[in-house]
């Protein structure tokens, strides 16, 4: 893995792609912590995809911590910011300190090293860990849009999760996306895990907290939905 976020921070693309197809299982864990909050699972999922990219570029492959270690406040700071903003979840007392100290940390080690410091030269000069700096990082700043330019390449995270795609396709897609709507929320869950996430039975079912039988059953009543909606 260290090789693929290595090729992903010096812009390659299909790197970053494969890293979330591999990785899609850690971000539906971090997603499925926010369900009920009113936002789709979609939704969060493309949010959570965010914050993995984020943590993918800002990592130090240098550093001792596993990457899932960094990854997962990453994640789970772009959905919280996104819900934040929404006025559901509030940003503690302590997490606008760290998030003021390492602002200022940063700014006075780029001028000291004349670049951006990596997150191992942060922690030492601030005495915070690699995930406190990933966890107040995430819950201060402004969320993020999947048209913004990531990578030395400025490609966007629509790039790396849409395909390209002709009108028809699109025209089909939007339809797809307007029948799922009308879905309940547990059918709705499992087509989005199953089919656009390529999640097996057994994962899906861990996810939305049911068996796998009741997952082949739920699959089964919503593809029979979406016929007829469609």
């Amino acid at each position: 893995m260290t090789e693929l976020i290595r090729r992903a921070q010096q812009g390659d693309k299909s790197a970053a792609e494969t890293l979330i197809t591999e990785n899609t299982g850690l971000i539906w864990s971090v997603v499925k912590r926010y369900f009920g909050r009113g936002v789709e699972s979609d939704d969060l999922y493309q949010l959570g995809s965010i914050g993995f990219l984020k943590a993918v570029y800002g990592y130090d492959t240098e550093y001792g911590t596993q990457f899932s270690t960094y990854a997962v406040p990453k994640i789970a700071g772009e959905i919280r910011r996104f819900l934040r903003d929404d006025g559901t979840v509030k940003v503690s007392r302590t997490l606008k300190e760290r998030s003021a100290l390492i602002k200022a940390t940063r700014q006075r080690l780029t001028a000291q090293f004349r670049r951006e410091p990596s997150v191992t030269e942060l922690s030492e000069a601030t005495g915070l860990t690699c995930e406190e700096i990933a966890s107040a990082e995430t819950a201060t700043a402004p969320a993020e849009s999947i048209h913004r330019e990531l990578g030395e390449d400025g490609f966007t995270l629509e790039d790396v999760l849409c395909s390209d795609e002709s009108e028809q396709k699109l025209i089909e897609r939007v339809s797809l996306q307007s029948a799922l709507k009308k879905l309940p929320e547990k059918e709705r869950q499992v087509i989005a895990l199953r089919f656009f996430h390529g999640l097996t039975q057994e994962k899906a079912a861990a996810i939305v907290k049911v068996s796998q039988v009741q997952v082949s059953r739920l699959e089964k009543k919503a593809l029979q939905r979406l016929k007829t909606l469609l």
